[in-house]
């Protein structure tokens, strides 16, 4: 068995720029994602190459002594070209219609191959290795979904930043998801 990590980047202040820092609750929640995951047996560690993913996951390699290698393809799926006047409702059109994409955007189809394609070649680099991927949300949801069905729309509207799944994957391929993110009353 396999097992992978996907988190979640934590908080930035949105703006446009894809290469953002993480805010200051951010690289708290990153040092409290450390904090969940360093007990594992991680043997590596990739992350999309947007800022925010890497520093994410930052203090983790930090304690265990792993470098952080980049994935360009666990970056965010692209949701189409400007800001959208309801960025949720835009999410919520390509999540009810996982081939359409806004125009300039990657449907969910496009970003699950991709994503799931990340996986696969890492399964077999490491096989019944323990592994974090730092993305984002669609992205992060993309990936769960290929594995439970149950993750939608909804779903991803749930997710916290950061947040943490573990995500074991046997020998047939079917994968089993728990949700290891503990958020905390402030």
């Amino acid at each position: 068995m396999s097992t992978f990590y996907l988190v979640r980047h934590a908080h930035a202040n949105w703006k446009p720029d894809e290469n953002r820092p993480l805010s200051a609750q951010g690289s708290e929640d990153a040092n409290r994602v450390a904090d969940t995951l360093c007990e594992y047996p991680i043997s590596a560690i990739y992350s999309s190459p947007a800022r925010r993913a890497c520093q994410t996951i930052t203090p983790l390699a930090g304690r265990l002594g792993l470098s952080i290698h980049m994935e360009p393809d666990l970056q965010e799926r692209r949701l189409g070209d400007g800001v959208f006047k309801d960025f949720f409702k835009a999410v919520e059109v390509a999540w009810r219609n996982p081939s359409f994409a806004h125009p300039g955007g990657e449907s969910n189809v496009m970003a699950q191959k991709r994503g799931i394609a990340v996986v696969q070649r890492l399964l077999d680099k490491h096989p019944a290795q323990h592994i974090v991927l730092s993305t984002h949300g669609n992205m992060m949801a993309l990936i769960l979904q290929s594995f439970n069905l149950s993750v939608d729309f909804i779903f991803w509207k749930s997710l916290t930043m950061p947040d943490v799944y573990k995500l074991t994957i046997n020998q047939f391929g079917k994968g089993l998801m728990q949700r290891l993110w503990q958020e905390v009353d402030v």
